[in-house]
C-alpha cells in the first residue's frame, strides 16, 4: 500500500555560504535539474556526505544499475558544506564514557577519512585538504580541568597526544588566548563547500547527480516516487539522506529535531597581517567546553570564528538572527585577535544539524527497500561519509563487517513532547554558553 508525503519544510537558500562563495576556482559550472519522469534503480535523496558516500557505495556494488542522486540546493550550499571543515578521528566529545564506543568510532572514522584522502589525491579536489590535526584549547580554569580528563581518556584508549602550555599554543596559533590545549594528529582539515563538491564530482558513472532538484512530494511504495518541481524520479529503492530535513519526509518525526550553528569568515589577510598573527601555518581550535568557540585558521588566509547554537525546529532561521550572531562572532573575535584590528567578518551563515536524544545514529530500514541514514549530531564529515557507505551496503544485504560495525551504535531514542523538547532544548544550549564563559 503506497503512502504519499508532501515534504515540509524544504532547505532556504540564502545565499550566506562563506566557505561556498570562496570556493578555490570561484563558483560551480551550472546545476544541471532534474527534468521529466526518470526511472532509477536507487533513488538517494540528499547530496552531503551521507548521501554522496551512499550514493558511490551503491554504485560500486551495482555497477550495472542507475543510481540517481538528487539535492534540493546546489552541492556544497547546504549543512555539508556549512561546517567548521573538520574530519575529526577521535570520539568528538571531550568525555569518552564508552571505550569500546570510542574505539568503533575511531575505526570507523579513521576509515572514512582515508576512504575521502584517496578520493581528493586521486582526483585532485582543491579543497584545502591536509592532515594538520587540531587543539582542544581551554582558556579557563573549567576548561583547563575539560582538557584534563580528556588527557585521562585519551590513555584510556592508548592514543597519542601532546599538551601544551600557555606559550606552545601562543607559539603555534599565535594567539595569546588560551592557558592550555591538548593536540591530537589525526584530524584533517579543509574547505568543506569545495571537498563536498569535490567528491561528489568524482561520483562513478552509473550515478546520476541532480542539483537545485528539490523533493516537494514522496510516495513511499512499490516502487517509491520523489516529485521535483521539475520533473520525478521512479526507483526500485529508496535511501533518503538528508539530515536535519529527515523529518520532513514523514519520518523518524519523533527521534530527530533540528538545530542551527553558526560561523563567520574574514576576508584574506594581508602579508602585514599574516606576519602579526604569527603562528605556526594553518591550524583548527576546538574548545574544551561545549557552548565554546571553534577557530580555524585557514591556508587561503581567513579565520573562521563558529559559535552560538539556536534550536530551530522549524529548520529555518531569519536575517535578524544573523545580525546577532554576527555580534556574538565579533565579540570572540577581538577577544582572541587584538593584533587584527582592520580584519572584519566577510560572510556569516547558519547550518543545520540533525540532533537527537541521545546521540543516537540512524541506519534504519523503514519499509521494503526504503532506508534512512543521518542524524550525525553535528559531527558529519567523517561520520556521515561512513555512515552512507554503511547504510547502503546495509540497504543491499551485505554482511560487512562496516555494517556490523555502524549497527552496534543506538539508535536515536524517542523525543518528549514538542513543547518540553523546546523548552528543553533551549536551556540546555543557554546553560552550555553561560558555562562556557570566556570559552565562548
Amino acid at each position: 500500500m503506497s503512502r504519499r508525503v508532501k515534504v515540509s519544510p524544504l532547505p532556504r537558500d540564502d545565499q550566506t555560504n562563506g566557505w561556498f562563495l570562496t570556493m578555490p576556482g570561484g563558483p560551480p559550472p551550472p546545476p544541471r535539474v532534474l527534468t521529466g519522469e526518470q526511472k532509477a534503480d536507487w533513488l538517494v535523496i540528499g547530496a552531503g556526505y551521507n548521501g554522496v558516500a551512499a550514493a558511490r557505495r551503491l554504485a560500486e556494488l551495482r555497477p550495472h544499475q542507475r543510481i540517481v542522486l538528487v539535492e534540493a540546493q546546489r552541492v556544497g550550499q547546504g549543512a555539508a558544506g556549512r561546517n567548521a571543515g573538520y574530519a575529526i578521528d577521535l570520539p568528538h566529545l571531550v568525555s569518552v564514557d564508552d571505550l569500546e564506543r570510542g574505539r568503533r568510532q575511531m575505526k570507523l572514522n579513521r576509515i572514512a577519512i582515508r576512504h575521502m584522502d584517496e578520493i581528493v589525491r586521486t582526483f585532485q579536489v582543491n579543497c584545502e585538504w591536509a592532515q594538520r590535526g587540531k587543539i582542544h584549547a581551554a582558556a579557563t580554569p573549567a576548561g583547563a580541568r575539560h582538557i584534563e580528563a580528556f588527557a585521562r581518556d585519551l590513555d584510556k584508549l592508548g592514543e597519542p597526544y601532546t599538551m601544551l602550555d600557555a606559550a606552545a599554543c601562543e607559539r603555534r596559533l599565535g594567539i595569546g588566548y588560551y592557558r592550555m590545549g591538548i593536540f591530537t594528529a589525526g584530524t584533517y582539515l579543509m574547505q568543506p563547500a569545495a571537498l563536498i563538491r569535490g567528491l561528489a564530482g568524482a561520483l562513478p558513472q552509473n550515478v546520476d547527480l541532480y542539483e537545485d532538484s528539490p523533493v516537494t512530494a514522496v510516495t513511499y511504495g512499490t516502487p517509491h516516487r520523489a516529485e521535483t518541481p521539475q520533473g520525478a524520479v521512479t526507483a526500485s529503492g529508496l535511501l533518503l539522506a538528508t539530515e536535519a530535513f529527515l523529518p520532513s519526509f514523514g519520518v523518524l518525526t519523533d527521534r530527530m529535531f533540528a538545530s542551527f550553528t553558526f560561523g563567520s569568515l574574514t576576508r584574506p589577510l594581508d602579508e602585514d597581517e599574516v606576519r602579526a598573527l604569527g603562528g605556526e601555518g594553518d591550524w583548527g581550535v576546538i574548545p574544551a567546553m561545549r557552548g565554546g568557540t571553534t577557530l580555524r585558521y585557514t591556508r587561503s588566509r581567513r579565520i573562521l570564528v563558529r559559535n552560538v547554537v539556536k534550536y530551530a525546529p522549524e529548520v529555518y532561521f531569519g536575517q535578524d538572527t544573523l545580525k546577532e550572531v554576527r555580534k556574538h562572532h565579533e565579540r570572540s573575535f577581538r577577544a582572541r585577535f587584538p593584533m587584527l584590528p582592520k580584519v572584519t567578518l566577510q560572510h556569516t551563515w547558519g547550518g543545520s544539524l540533525g540532533l537527537s536524544r541521545n546521540t543516537g545514529l540512524v541506519v534504519q530500514k523503514l519499509g521494503d527497500n526504503l532506508f534512512a541514514a543521518g542524524c550525525q549530531n553535528g559531527v558529519g564529515v567523517a561520520k556521515g561519509t561512513i555512515t552512507g557507505r554503511a547504510a547502503a551496503e546495509f540497504a543491499l544485504g551485505e554482511n560487512s563487517e562496516l555494517v556490523s560495525d555502524i549497527l552496534t551504535f543506538d539508535a536515536p531514542q524517542r523525543l518528549p513532547p514538542k513543547p518540553i523538547l523546546a523548552i528543553g532544548a533551549r536551556l540546555r544550549i543557554a546553560k552550555a554558553q553561560w558555562d562556557a564563559g570566556a570559552e565562548h
